[in-house]
């Protein structure tokens, strides 16, 4: 039996997130599902949005004008909230993507998630942290659409492991998802390690500058990997530092 692609509602604040962004953010959304509802949402009589408009027609997005009723009130966020709950009542959507670098639709995100549907943000690097811990992943628009690199070699701009290993939520994810995802010998797989960190919080690797979830756990110096076959396998370095002094 073939699987159902799961309906995705692309939601893109225009206001907030880059149009230059929007061919490598469709490509992102298109690996988890199919972006069947496309819309960007502003004051399409804006000069600032002369950018977007050039993007509208090639990618199928159709734009929601909104006024700015008053001063310093963004209409179009309201707008954008309106629709989602309108689309999350209807049961036709079974994910949301929603492209924004503004803290305010935090709570949209808490209650699309609170139904039990995804969420995947897109935004650009100064996005507040309440909305990209709030996604089910979050994905800077600025990592997006960069030439691959070699495995075996930190990619220019990666984040240097030291800072990895100074970020105490970042560790802390990683070693709470190997520790769950571990044998009795310590080893865990990657792919389950990669499961159990999409439950607990948003963390995308090229996030940090990396490719793979496996290069990032291989970068901080914290775990050792090992390949089998086609497995990554991985183990907390305090795991062999505790075996070695019983």
């Amino acid at each position: 039996m073939i699987p159902v692609e799961k309906r995705i509602a692309l939601l893109i604040d225009a206001d907030n997130a880059p149009a230059s962004k929007v061919d490598v953010v469709l490509t992102e959304v298109a690996r988890h599902g199919v972006a069947n509802v496309r819309r960007a949402y502003g004051n399409w009589k804006s000069p600032h949005l002369q950018q977007w408009e050039a993007t509208l027609h090639p990618y199928a997005i159709r734009p929601i004008q909104q006024f700015a009723y008053s001063t310093g009130k963004n209409a179009a966020d309201m707008a954008m909230v309106i629709d989602a709950m309108d689309l999350l009542s209807a049961g036709s959507i079974d994910a949301f993507a929603l492209v924004s670098s503004d803290a305010d639709f935090t709570p949209l995100v808490m209650r699309i998630l609170a139904d039990g549907l995804k969420v995947y943000g897109f935004g650009q690097r100064q996005t507040p942290e309440p909305f990209v811990n709030a996604c089910s992943l979050f994905t800077y628009v600025e990592g997006l659409g960069q030439p691959p690199t070699s495995p075996d070699t930190m990619p220019a701009g990666g984040v240097d492991p030291r800072k990895l290993r100074g970020d105490t939520r970042l560790v802390l994810l990683m070693r709470n998802a190997v520790e769950a995802a571990s044998g009795d010998d310590g080893w865990a797989n990657l792919a389950s390690i990669g499961s159990q960190i999409g439950n607990q919080a948003s963390m995308d690797p090229r996030n940090y500058g990396y490719p793979k979830l496996g290069n990032l756990i291989e970068a901080t110096g914290l775990f050792e990997v090992k390949r089998e076959n086609q497995k990554i396998l991985v183990r907390d370095k305090r795991n062999v530092a505790r075996n070695a002094s019983v």
